[in-house]
């Protein structure tokens, strides 16, 4: 007797994959950062294409490993990342639940303007720029004039 197997939909992986956090911001997932462009079945391989945030990013093998684990740990056995640096990632692939779940981590999301529109932490829309540098080199350091609280600013790229 022969066993059938069937392939997860990619449904079901994009939402694999929806659970796997961000290893500089583990409040967002790699989904909600918008770096996993593609999955897709080639044959019996699966291939998922991911656009690092910046090419020089430290985070790139830390991320594909991330990946390949949770895939792996589901039973997915063939499996190919494809790394796809052209079109360069943007701040704009961000999700909207990804920039909420980043307010409302502490960190301010990204803005066309090139700030912060308010404080992550009281909300008021004084706040001050005390560094282009962040905890990471894709985020800046403010400060809100009314809490006085530092929070760190997701640079629009």
């Amino acid at each position: 007797m022969s066993q059938v197997t069937t392939q997860p939909s990619i449904e079901q992986i994009w939402d694999w994959l929806d659970a796997v956090p961000d290893p500089e911001i583990p409040v967002i997932s790699l989904v909600d950062l918008g770096i996993i462009r593609d999955v897709a079945w080639q044959s019996e391989t699966l291939v998922v294409t991911v656009t690092p945030t910046y090419s020089g990013c430290p985070a790139t093998s830390v991320i594909n490993m991330d990946i390949e684990t949770a895939l792996r740990a589901r039973g997915i056995t063939d499996l190919r990342l494809k790394t796809q640096i052209s079109p360069a990632w943007t701040t704009d692939w961000l999700s909207e639940k990804g920039r909420a779940k980043l307010e409302e981590y502490g960190i301010a999301p990204p803005q066309p303007a090139g700030g912060p529109e308010k404080c992550p932490h009281c909300g008021s829309k004084h706040v001050t720029k005390v560094s282009q540098f962040g905890s990471t080199p894709c985020k800046a350091h403010w400060r809100c004039q009314d809490c006085l609280e530092p929070f760190d600013y997701f640079k629009c790229i």
